[in-house]
């Protein structure tokens, strides 16, 4: 079986004030804007091999416009594409697109669109920007927090274990482990890959109205001491931390979260396992396990259950239950699974 996908290349993410969102970027985050064309302002991290792996556009809520992969050759988009096809979910071509060459473009059967190309501008930074390092696209950011690059993106869906089973069984991705409540066999959180990682796509389960929804993206960092410098910058200047610094049980990634001016959150993470195991099984984690917070030694905020965009009615990642839920101590753990002290 031919392998289709490369990598995580980049994110596209909508903003009611995309100015907001960008300055915020650019003077908190520390990526740099390279262009703005159509409507859309493209930044980059330091590390990006490709011009961007951020696009910011306008939109009436936060949310995931698309996410992109680079394939493996020519060969493989076009055999993921009539792969895509085969499964029953059509696509559309394009000629070219800002910084890269065709592409194809379809939304999945959750609602998450997804845009697949090989041909792509590979980025060398010249004068100031330039590297001593012959392997590095830009010389590293002076900024205190300056990620290297982007990571993951985590989408919410209805079924976690369906789609992380479409995305292995179409395009190949690999899955790595979920997340199961103690009180009931629910999945609730599961992790998929292209390569090695422990995850650049994640899931969590949504029972809300709207498909399509995001959790959050991250990016990364190259050390524990740059994600520590990162949450003390960024509380410095005025952005409160949702999340952490702590350490994911499953991937084993050290992370924070806060949110841009759009309230979209986002990630900072680094660290983590390489797997390179072809016929990896995926374990099943509990909460009282540490799957989210490896040291179990704090409550998650209600408010990291919340999606983007938000639904009015109530949902399994955001505060409120179906009034039909029948078990009240199951409908508690959907809510929040990682609610209580001494779970992660």
């Amino acid at each position: 079986m031919i392998k289709l996908l490369s990598h995580l290349a980049h994110v596209e993410i909508a903003a009611p004030d995309p100015a907001a969102s960008v300055a915020f970027y650019e003077r908190l985050v520390g990526v740099r804007a390279i262009a703005s064309e159509g409507g859309k302002t493209y930044l980059r991290s330091w590390g990006d091999y490709y011009d961007y792996s951020l696009v910011i556009s306008h939109g009436a809520e936060p949310a995931l416009v698309e996410m992109a992969w680079r394939t493996t050759s020519d060969e493989a988009l076009d055999e993921a594409a009539r792969r895509i096809e085969a499964a029953g979910v059509t696509g559309v071509w394009h000629d070219s697109g800002f910084g890269h060459g065709r592409s194809y473009t379809f939304t999945g059967p959750f609602g998450h669109t997804m845009k697949l190309f090989w041909d792509v501008d590979k980025y060398r930074g010249e004068g100031e920007f330039a590297s001593v390092f012959p392997d590095r696209p830009e010389r590293r950011s002076r900024h205190a927090v300056g990620p290297r690059s982007l990571d993951h993106v985590t989408v919410a869906a209805r079924d976690v274990r369906g789609f992380a089973e479409w995305y292995r069984d179409v395009l190949g991705f690999r899955i790595m482990a979920y997340t199961v409540l103690d009180e009931a066999p629910v999945t609730v959180f599961g992790v998929i890959t292209t390569n090695e990682k422990s995850h650049d796509l994640g899931v969590v389960l949504d029972t809300s109205q709207r498909a399509g929804r995001v959790n959050h993206y991250a990016y990364w960092v190259d050390t524990r001491e740059d994600l520590l410098q990162a949450a003390d910058v960024l509380m410095e200047n005025g952005v409160a931390m949702e999340y952490g610094p702590s350490i994911h049980g499953i991937g084993e990634q050290n992370f924070l979260y806060f949110r841009d001016p759009s309230g979209m959150r986002v990630e900072v993470n680094t660290g983590g396992y390489r797997n390179y195991v072809p016929d990896w099984e995926p374990n099943d984690w509990k909460p009282s396990q540490g799957s989210n917070n490896l040291y179990r030694n704090g409550a998650m905020p209600m408010s990291m259950t919340e999606s983007f965009p938000p639904d009015a009615a109530p949902s399994a990642t955001e505060e409120g239950l179906h009034p039909d839920t029948a078990e009240v101590i199951i409908a508690d753990a959907l809510a929040n699974p990682y609610a209580k002290q001494g779970r992660g």
